[in-house]
């Protein structure tokens, strides 16, 4: 039994796959945190120029 344990690999995909994950996340948020500070910034420039 202990033998099929150490055999068994479903566990370790899953966590490969959760690490994939996380790291496509962390991607995602740190390239929406620049989006948002360039699209502020644009909209201060333009107010800026309007007032």
């Amino acid at each position: 039994m202990f033998k099929s344990l150490l055999r068994n690999e479903r566990g370790a995909n899953a966590i490969e796959y959760a690490l994939i994950a996380g790291l496509i996340a962390t991607a995602a948020v740190a390239a929406f945190i620049n989006l948002g500070s360039n699209i502020n910034n644009m909209y201060v420039s333009v107010s800026n120029n309007l007032g």
